[in-house]
């Protein structure tokens, strides 16, 4: 069972991405699904959390307001939509499984590829 993540790229300051969280071998939907990032010589850490059970989002303050996380079960995948973004949110980012959202990164499982996020001009 892997997750890879994709969809990054380089931006511009102020510009769009929206990354994709694809499984393979299982199914997502009975999974709480988080979005990670982790800069150069930064720890990895939470961006985004979107629960199985009741869709329930949860965000950084960092990101709140600028991304969305959504999942669509029929393509068995996860997205994170990312407007408005700064140079700051250059990292590379991962995608992980869970039972429930929570603050500990080491309680995701399934890490798989990442996929980079540069927002540069």
């Amino acid at each position: 069972v892997q997750l890879q993540a994709y969809g990054g790229g380089l931006v511009q300051p102020g510009g769009s991405l929206r990354l994709s969280c694809a499984a393979s071998g299982f199914s997502l939907d009975v999974y709480a699904i988080g979005w990670f990032r982790q800069a150069p010589g930064k720890e990895r850490k939470g961006v985004s959390c979107i629960s199985s059970s009741d869709g329930r989002t949860y965000y950084v303050d960092s990101v709140k307001g600028r991304f969305t996380i959504s999942r669509d079960n029929a393509k068995n995948t996860v997205y994170l939509q990312m407007n408005s973004l700064k140079p700051e949110d250059t990292a590379v980012y991962y995608c992980a499984t869970n039972l429930v959202c929570e603050a500990t990164v080491k309680h995701f499982a399934s890490w798989g590829q990442e996929t980079l996020v540069t927002v540069s001009s």
